[in-house]
């Protein structure tokens, strides 16, 4: 299993990969391996305010939905829209092709909170 030493991840299997004052969001190599096989993806509006832990999109499999969290607080800024049509890409790809959104974060402090690739491997992945 692979857990990128660069991303903070929680402990609902959502990863981050902070860029500036941006964070790339999508779901964990365990999380994605759990679900199955991906069949869609409920994005989040482009534009809404979330805060962290909060639901903000939904992931379908053929196994079960799964609501997808924010990590932090903030503003969605994009949207994979790849994943509208090619929802697998989160099983193939879940740390590159596979992101589900970017956020503004709007309270960098949070990220503190989260866990490192070390601290998830071993709280979650044993």
């Amino acid at each position: 299993m692979s857990y990128p030493e660069e991303l903070k991840y929680t402990s609902s299997h959502e990863w981050i990969k902070v860029k500036g004052d941006k964070g790339v969001v999508g779901i964990t190599y365990f999380a994605q391996k759990e679900l199955g096989d991906i069949v869609f993806v409920e994005l989040p509006e482009t534009g809404r305010q979330y805060k962290a832990k909060n639901p903000c999109c939904v992931v379908e499999s053929v196994k079960t939905a799964s609501d997808i969290y924010c990590p932090v607080s903030g503003t969605i800024t994009d949207v994979n829209q790849n994943l509208n049509s090619n929802p697998e890409l989160i099983n193939d790809d879940c740390y590159g092709k596979g992101w589900i959104f970017e956020i503004a974060i709007s309270d960098p402090s949070e990220l503190d909170k989260l866990l490192s690739a070390e601290d998830y491997k071993n709280q979650y992945t044993k």
